[in-house]
């Protein structure tokens, strides 16, 4: 990977959990903005461009994990993002599959953690250089 900062939007609505998260993805070197609700991350994606979206499935306010994730790519077409849950849901697995979403589930493993994220990174900005897309 190179040299570049990359700028991580983390979403879920446990406080103790987003602060973890937001720390050990410091540690690694990324920019990470954590929020605790569907609201916050609507707002902070109208206001910031993020190279990646990590939201947990299930959120207040009525709102998913999905939704998030598609207003994340309708401002930043495809933007990669990775749904983390607690619940092995076949449904939202297939979901997620057919949006091309990894998922990770609680409690995360954090070297998978890491590991998804570096990998997602690195293969959606090697393809966005080379010319391949998405």
């Amino acid at each position: 990977m190179s040299k570049r900062k990359y700028k991580l939007l983390v979403v879920d609505d446990e406080p103790s959990v987003l602060f973890t998260y937001r720390l050990l993805l410091e540690r690694e070197g990324y920019l990470a903005t954590a929020v605790e609700s569907s609201r916050e991350a609507f707002a902070a994606l109208r206001e910031n461009k993020y190279d990646l979206t990590l939201c947990d499935l299930s959120l207040e306010e009525q709102h998913t994990g999905f939704e998030v994730i598609e207003e994340a790519r309708r401002r930043q077409p495809g933007m990669p993002c990775i749904l983390l849950t607690g619940y092995a849901a076949v449904d939202a697995a297939e979901r997620a599959s057919q949006q091309r979403v990894p998922v990770l589930y609680k409690p995360i493993d954090v070297k998978d953690f890491l590991n998804t994220i570096a990998t997602v990174l690195r293969e959606t900005y090697a393809e966005a250089k080379t010319g391949s897309g998405r």
